[in-house]
């Protein structure tokens, strides 16, 4: 990203709130065990979007009416320069965004409390790491209880209205991020799916191949054996003949902007017939959905479409029976598909839901449905030209809820149990790509990572 980027993306802001004093807040570093050993840092994306800066405890001030922006932070001391080594200066820090005034940050409260007492509204986001909920608190003097109930609605809707559309530039970010590292780490991870490997044997070489281009994970590995837990962090299982590895996992490019694949490959390197015909159901949706992709489609449609192709192949299989699109309208293919087909993605993996999901990934045209797996769409509304998303079906056997759904007879008039438990042991599939909605359809984004049957097989056996 240039220096113009960030000051122009500025100024569309002060632009969109119109009015009173823009509080933007960068986090802070945060211990591991004791102050001073802290867990690797990562900074609030909007405060990157708008600054670039990735220095730990910065507040971001602008005046939407006069224009005037400031930089609050602290200034090195000696102890920095002793333990840290070399430090820029907060003057330094602030000229790196185009900022011109810097002021050390016990200075704030003095200015916010000017600021109240002549009347002027302070627009500032909802706060997630609880730090700055105290910061926030201690600021304008209020308790902490109270402070998400100050969260500025226009803040909100004007950062959303700019982050949502990617520029080229971004999407050169995360096509960086895809064809550089994550890639590469999914056809890695393919080549080691061997019996007797554990799975953080895998992840071990995701995490070198991310640190050989110097950057890291866009969010905790999924690599596991057990698929059917959705978000599964563990990662101390031995690859057994007969099962399936899932690995989702993402590298951000070097300005922090996300990638999220998934790819589902059989342990040495061969789909049994089982695992084939639940994989193929599963591509086949994926490739559907993506193929709807365009401005101007719900993506709540396309949701329901892969539900429905996954459940037309279910019910080929015998583990559904019944009208499939009645099946799929009460929400029966959710034993298998329980969560939506995808989210946003951009700076963050889950592109800006500490703003607010539903904000996020909902419009006018659809309301979020209370439903089983359903419930659970992240991304519904309509789409536009520049949103990058994912598109990722699944079908999972998880043995707690077809216990639970089978005695509370649920949708037996869709689901066939019976054929269905003969699945306890299977695990779970899904894959996931990324998409650029352009004007005049859709680009899956970055490289072509294996995933048909032949092209996963033919990776794993190869040397």
């Amino acid at each position: 990203m240039l220096l113009q980027d960030y000051t122009e993306r500025r100024d569309i802001l002060k632009k969109k709130v119109g009015k009173g004093i823009i509080l933007l807040m960068g986090n802070n570093a945060q211990p591991m065990n004791y102050p001073s050993n802290v867990l690797p840092y990562r900074q609030d994306s909007t405060f990157l979007y708008y600054t670039g800066l990735a220095t730990p405890g910065l507040v971001y001030i602008a005046d939407c009416d006069s224009g005037e922006e400031m930089l609050f932070g602290y200034e090195p001391q000696t102890e920095d320069f002793i333990w840290s080594g070399p430090q820029t200066s907060l003057k330094e820090t602030a000229a790196k965004a185009g900022i011109q005034r810097s002021l050390e940050v016990g200075k704030l409260k003095t200015y916010i409390s000017k600021v109240q007492n002549s009347g002027t509204k302070i627009h500032y986001l909802p706060a997630y790491p609880h730090d700055r909920k105290i910061f926030l608190a201690d600021l304008f003097e209020r308790p902490v209880a109270d402070i998400s109930g100050g969260n500025s609605a226009e803040l909100i809707d004007a950062v959303i209205s700019q982050r949502i559309h990617k520029s080229a530039s971004e999407v050169d970010e995360i096509e960086s991020a895809l064809n550089e590292v994550t890639g590469p780490m999914h056809i890695a991870a393919m080549k080691m799916v061997k019996p007797g490997k554990f799975e953080y044997e895998i992840v071990a070489e995701l995490i070198k191949i991310m640190k050989l281009h110097n950057c890291g994970p866009a969010y905790p590995v999924i690599c596991t054996i057990h698929g059917e837990t959705l978000h599964n962090e563990s990662h101390s299982n031995q690859l057994q003949p007969e099962r399936l590895l899932l690995l989702d996992s993402g590298a951000e490019s070097k300005a922090y902007y996300a990638s999220d694949i998934t790819r589902t490959t059989p342990v040495g390197g061969q789909f049994n017939t089982v695992q084939k015909e639940i994989y193929e159901i599963v591509l086949n949706s994926q490739v559907h959905a993506i193929e709807a992709i365009r401005p101007g489609i719900r993506y709540a449609d396309i949701h329901t479409q892969a539900a429905r192709d996954i459940a037309e192949g279910l019910k080929q299989l015998g583990l559904m029976k019944g009208d499939v699109d009645e099946a799929v309208s009460v929400g029966a293919h959710a034993l298998f598909f329980p969560h939506g087909l995808g989210h946003m993605l951009g700076l963050d993996v889950h592109d800006m839901e500490d703003l607010g999901e539903t904000r996020v990934g909902y419009d006018k045209s659809v309301t979020r449905s209370a439903q089983f797996g359903k419930a659970y769409l992240r991304l519904a509304r309509q789409l536009e030209p520049g949103f990058v998303l994912t598109v990722e079906p699944g079908i999972y056997f998880v043995p707690a809820l077809i216990d639970l759904w089978k005695r509370e007879k649920k949708h037996t008039g869709f689901i066939n149990y019976a054929r269905v438990e003969q699945y306890l042991d299977f695990g779970g599939i899904r894959i996931e790509d990324n998409v650029l909605v352009t004007a005049s359809g859709h680009q899956i984004l970055g490289n072509p990572i294996p995933k048909t049957v032949d092209e996963v097989e033919r990776v794993c056996n190869s040397i």
